[in-house]
């Protein structure tokens, strides 16, 4: 994919912080939160996790995700250069670590949080998340207004549509769509970085629903619409449609190695993708994601 060429040094060490263990305490005090704005009351804030989608205007600013906690006053601060507002609602696409570590400081400023029902589920519950120990969230950082399917924004002269279209990543992840502007927000359903998805099976993921979730999503969008992944830069349909497609071939080659009675690691020592080139670095390997595969079928 042609956006793997673009801020792969970035990428990489936001790579990094995500897989370090929480009690590494790893330094955030070097992450800068840039902003790019990509329609007229709409932009994408990069820092370290998950790309944070902003809504603002003259009725109230929204984001969707909030990073890493020690970065929430740095995202205040590119939220202020925009021109906006504080934040009054905050919608988590997951309950992972670094897509929802602001919570518990934007729920304090009286911030609404938005998310699926799963994603306050598990939040309370605590539990593991990319090799990491979550411990159960706090009051303040808990999504305050659940759904199961959906739920719609009509702010800042646009309707924002948050569906939860079956999940893949987790059993809980949603996407944002506006209308209007044409721009759709992925969460971690799509990496628009080196390396292979993320499908978190302990917490529900399942790559048949990333899939699916993610043919429903192609089908809603057009050639000019505006792509925001969970992580990685800005990006298109077309992308989008060959992210799908990879995702489709790797599947393709665990089923058939199951097919013809392998073991899973029969199948890893295949090296069964060696010919798909993701690029290097990124939050997982092949072997993982071969495991993950072969783990969703079970």
């Amino acid at each position: 994919m042609a956006s793997f060429a673009r801020n792969i040094a970035p990428l990489a060490g936001a790579a990094a912080l995500l897989a370090a263990p929480a009690a590494a305490q790893p330094d955030f005090s070097e992450v800068e939160v840039t902003a790019q704005e990509i329609a007229p009351g709409v932009a994408v804030l990069f820092g370290a996790g998950g790309n944070i989608g902003v809504s603002h205007g003259e009725d109230a600013t929204l984001i969707i995700d909030d990073q890493f906690a020690p970065l929430s006053a740095k995202i205040e601060m590119a939220i202020d250069d925009l021109g906006a507002t504080p934040v009054k609602y905050v919608v988590n696409t997951h309950w992972h670590f670094d897509h929802t570590g602001g919570n518990e400081h934007f729920g304090g400023t009286g911030a609404t949080i938005f998310a699926h029902d799963n994603v306050r589920i598990r939040m309370m519950e605590g539990g593991t998340a990319a090799g990491t120990t979550v411990p159960p969230a706090p009051p303040q950082a808990l999504p305050l207004v659940t759904y199961p399917q959906g739920l719609r924004f009509h702010l800042n002269g646009d309707t924002i549509n948050l569906m939860f279209l079956g999940g893949g990543h987790t059993d809980g992840d949603s996407i944002a769509l506006w209308e209007e502007a044409n721009i759709v927000h992925m969460g971690d359903l799509y990496f628009a970085i080196p390396g292979y998805p993320f499908i978190d099976v302990a917490s529900g993921g399942s790559v048949y629903a990333a899939m699916l979730s993610l043919d429903l999503v192609i089908a809603m969008i057009d050639d000019e619409t505006k792509v925001i992944p969970g992580h990685g830069p800005m990006s298109d349909k077309a992308e989008l449609v060959a992210y799908r497609a990879m995702i489709g071939e790797v599947v393709r080659r665990v089923e058939a190695a199951r097919a013809e009675g392998q073991t899973l690691e029969q199948a890893l020592a295949a090296n069964l993708l060696a010919d798909i080139d993701r690029g290097e670095g990124g939050f997982i390997d092949a072997d993982a994601f071969v495991t993950a595969v072969w783990n969703s079928a079970d």
